[in-house]
């Protein structure tokens, strides 16, 4: 089940020096863990059963689409359960090993549910949403800068925008694989 925030509201109070129950605070602090999950295109908390259906490979692996892999309840090829142990092998990276043989290479044969994500988030994540969620809080609401000679008006909240490297660099390590 997914939490809110990807970072602790007690984390963020200390380097903004505001109160961990502000308001503002605790918006902006889901608002950086919701642009996180949406850079990732997962939940990034511990998901549990969840169900895809992937394309074979037709190579002896083939890469679960979020990792860290933490069960694999069951694999199906073309509708037609598959044993652990005996038909494949799966690793905490998200690798799912054909024992035997290989993956054929068609289209939508396989369906796996498996249970992935963090039960803990990662420093780096938490970090990275740390850093938007305060250029966020210290971000002033409405108008930032107005000059009347030449018209030119700044807002705010284009500040937010952009990345840094740590938060690029944790997006491209969790994001989700694209497998095929």
């Amino acid at each position: 089940m997914a939490t809110d925030y990807l970072a602790d509201p007690a984390d963020l109070a200390l380097m903004v020096g505001k109160p961990a129950n502000n308001p503002r605070l605790l918006i902006m602090l889901k608002n950086a863990s919701s642009r996180f999950r949406g850079a990732v295109r997962h939940e990034v908390d511990l998901v549990e059963d969840h169900e895809v259906v992937l394309d074979g490979t037709g190579q002896e692996t083939v890469l679960l689409p979020v990792w860290p892999t933490v069960a694999v309840t069951t694999v199906t090829l073309d509708g037609v359960l598959l044993v652990e142990g005996t038909d494949y092998a799966w690793s905490e990276t998200g690798e799912l090993r054909r024992l035997g043989c290989l993956w054929p290479s068609r289209l939508r044969c396989l369906t796996v549910v498996y249970s992935h994500g963090w039960a803990v988030i990662p420093a780096d994540i938490a970090e990275a949403v740390l850093d938007k969620a305060a250029a966020m809080v210290a971000i002033p609401i409405g108008i930032a800068s107005k000059a009347v000679g030449g018209q030119s008006v700044t807002f705010g909240a284009q500040q937010a925008i952009g990345v840094t490297d740590q938060w690029a660099t944790a997006v491209a390590r969790h994001r989700i694989r694209v497998t095929g």
